[in-house]
């Protein structure tokens, strides 16, 4: 009965998946984990369908090289299909409604996924679909890369619990994600960003919460070798995210001390992992003599992104 009980509390089908914070614990591993062994049976050549004869909806209102490519692909090796809509390819870009839109879109697919600037319209695509929806990025949180970063953490570190994330930059979409994927996780969390560039604050009390519940521990401030001290993962992004490039030059000065390079990861664990979202700017952000070092292992979470959104659409689809 208790392995009953188990396998229900793990069941995710119909279920959204719109921000890290709508997961508990261990739903957030039974997603990691699932990813980890599809993963496994791709790399071994073993075929596994459970989408076969579904269809997911893409929508793109930002474009994209990873989040179209894994999504697509990942599709198609879970037996389904994937169309890609662009902004122009629907009425939404003419008025048409958020919700009709879900409705009609709802009575033709298995799935949707949007990747689009306002966190609400992918709210209300959600309350409008009769359909699982994806969040797959936008400008409040970016929840699929999060949880295939955290997949590549347990691969090359072997455990989750107890690690430390310092994330140096932007308090944009990423970290959003990633901070309350620690905190769920049993994970600490450092995030340092200048003055005027800190997470919303309102995640940021979110994340508290779960961290007092979780036992992690959380630092938001503005000291970029305070969060990176002692830090097994580091991690950073585009200082200018998509939607904020005319902010470019303001933003170079304001983030000149904040580049990860190899004065500042001496304040981390030798043994650190350097992640990166991508695309990056280096020599911006990031020296190259780091993301191109010995730590980094950004090309293996971007590969993560395949594994981890297969199984975010073969737990809910």
């Amino acid at each position: 009965m208790a392995g009953t009980e188990q396998q229900l509390a793990i069941d995710l089908k119909g279920r959204d998946f719109l921000s890290i914070a709508d997961f508990a614990p261990e739903e957030l591993q039974y997603l990691i984990d699932l990813a980890i062994e599809l993963k496994r049976k791709q790399k071994e050549g073993e075929v596994y369908q459970p989408l076969k004869g579904k269809t997911l909806g893409m929508i793109f209102e930002k474009s994209s090289t990873r989040t179209r490519v894994s999504f697509e692909v990942g599709m198609y090796q879970l037996g389904g299909h994937a169309l890609f809509l662009s902004k122009n390819d629907l009425q939404l870009g003419r008025g048409e409604t958020v919700w009709d839109t879900a409705q009609v879109m709802s009575r033709y697919l298995d799935g949707i996924m949007i990747r689009t600037f306002a966190h609400r319209k992918v709210i209300e695509l959600a309350r409008g679909a009769t359909v699982p929806v994806i969040n797959g990025l936008t400008d409040r949180s970016h929840p699929c890369q999060a949880l295939a970063d955290y997949q590549t953490v347990l691969e090359h570190k072997g455990r989750l619990q107890g690690l430390k994330v310092a994330y140096i930059g932007d308090g944009n979409n990423m970290v959003h994600s990633l901070m309350m994927g620690a905190a769920k996780l049993g994970m600490d969390f450092a995030c340092a960003s200048p003055q005027g560039y800190e997470p919303n604050s309102g995640v940021v009390a979110s994340t508290r919460d779960v961290a007092a519940q979780t036992g992690s521990k959380l630092y938001v401030g503005n000291d970029p070798k305070e969060a990176i001290a002692d830090a097994d993962v580091v991690y950073t992004d585009v200082w200018a995210s998509m939607g904020f490039e005319e902010e470019q030059k303001e933003r170079e000065i304001a983030f000149s001390n904040f580049q990860v390079n190899e004065e500042l990861t001496r304040y981390a664990n030798k043994d650190y992992l350097f992640m990166h979202c991508l695309p990056a700017h280096r020599g911006e952000e990031v020296s190259e003599g780091v993301i191109d070092g010995p730590n980094s292992i950004i090309f293996d979470q971007a590969e993560n992104r395949l594994h981890a959104q297969k199984a975010i659409m073969a737990a809910i689809m």
